[in-house]
Order: structure tokens, then C-alpha cells, then sequence
């Protein structure tokens, strides 16, 4: 199949990764453009998996105050040296993630950050939650186990910082971002830990413990 010029300009610029290296995971793809990159990453031919390695131990705390005062948010984002560190696609990177974790409040960094007795307990749930639906009581445990994982999934997307979509372009997610992010300023980048403030909130688990 022909593969779109644009296609492949958008891929690398989403990887890094070489124009025919581009060309190849999307002719192995059949053009498509999520199935690349995961080809690419598999490959360790993109520029993020090619730096996924290297030590972070420089960076930056970055702020975000909505426009309201009544969110706030503080995210640690690092990199390999404090000259990418002071560099302005780095900087625009934390802020865009700042002000992204204000809108999108997502509880945790990545999947394994979610604590595993929280995920068992989901997963109960929606167990108890079909054997009572008539239209899925019936159906093969593995069926169950499947639609399961699905809602596990959705979870993660939806909860994950990493997992969710960006909310400038959600045609991307997280990942997706910190990877192009990567293939721009040359260092490996990981976001550490953030934490995400609303006003009253405190106040208002306060009055539901007493």
C-alpha cells in the first residue's frame, strides 16, 4: 500500500524515530498511525525508546493556578541535565502538563502507581455487577474476565496521567506527548510525582469523617 507523506512526517514527529524506519512500521501497520508507534517503540527505534534508560536526575517543579484560584497544581518533572532543564520546550512542556493535571485530575502517574487493592476492588464490583444482569449471568467466565479487563482499562485511561488524552489535542495521550517531548529536546524526560490542590476540599472530607 502507498503510504501518505503526511502520515509519516506525523509519526516521526510523534517518535523521533528515521524517515525510513517511519515508512516501514507504517507499511507493517497498514498505515496505521497508533500501531506504528507501538511497532516502533517494540523496535526500540523511536527516539523515547532509544533514551528510556538514561538516568533523570535533574528537572524541574513546575505550578499551574487556574484563572479561578480554586485549583493549583504542582508536578515534578525530570530530565538528564539542568541546561534541557532551563530549555523552553522542556519549560512549555511541565506547564501544558501542569495546567492539564488542573483540568483532567487524574489520581496517580502511571498504571502501576494504582494501588493494587483499589483495582481487586473494581474488579469485584463489576463481577458482582453482571452476575446480577440477567442479559450477562449466564455467559462464560472467560467472557466475564474479558469485559472486565476492558473496564480496568477505561479506568486507567480515564484515572492515569500517563494513559489519559491530552486536553489541548486529545488526539494524543500523555505518553504520546512526553514522547514527542523526547524526540524534541533529545534527553530522556519522566514525570515523578504531582500533586493536584482544590479549594475547600480538605474542609470537605473533614465534614464527611465526622
Amino acid at each position: 500500500m502507498e503510504i501518505n507523506a503526511s502520515t509519516v512526517k506525523e509519526l516521526r514527529e510523534r517518535t523521533g524515530a528515521g524517515m525510513m524506519d517511519c515508512k516501514k512500521a507504517l507499511t507493517e501497520t497498514s498505515g496505521n498511525l497508533d500501531e506504528a508507534i507501538e511497532y516502533l517503540r517494540k523496535k526500540g527505534l523511536s527516539a523515547a525508546a532509544k533514551k528510556a534508560g538514561r538516568a533523570t536526575s535533574e528537572g524541574t517543579i513546575g505550578s499551574y493556578v487556574h484563572s479561578n484560584g480554586k485549583v493549583a497544581v504542582l508536578v515534578e518533572v525530570n530530565c538528564e541535565t539542568d541546561f534541557v532543564a532551563r530549555n523552553e520546550n522542556f519549560q512549555v512542556f511541565v506547564k501544558d502538563l501542569a495546567m492539564h493535571i488542573a483540568a483532567a485530575a487524574p489520581v496517580c502517574v502511571r498504571p502501576d502507581d494504582m494501588p493494587a487493592e483499589y483495582i481487586a476492588k473494581e474488579r469485584e464490583i463489576s463481577l458482582a455487577q453482571m452476575k446480577e444482569d440477567p442479559k450477562m449471568a449466564n455467559k462464560p467466565q472467560a467472557v466475564l474476565d474479558k469485559i472486565i479487563e476492558g473496564k480496568i482499562q477505561k479506568l486507567y485511561d480515564e484515572q492515569c496521567l500517563m494513559s489519559q488524552k491530552f486536553v489541548k489535542d486529545p488526539e494524543i495521550s500523555i505518553s504520546d506527548l512526553v514522547s514527542q517531548t523526547v524526540a524534541k529536546i533529545g534527553e530522556n524526560i519522566s514525570v515523578a510525582r504531582f500533586a493536584r490542590f482544590v479549594l475547600g476540599e480538605t474542609a470537605k472530607k473533614a465534614q464527611e469523617t465526622n
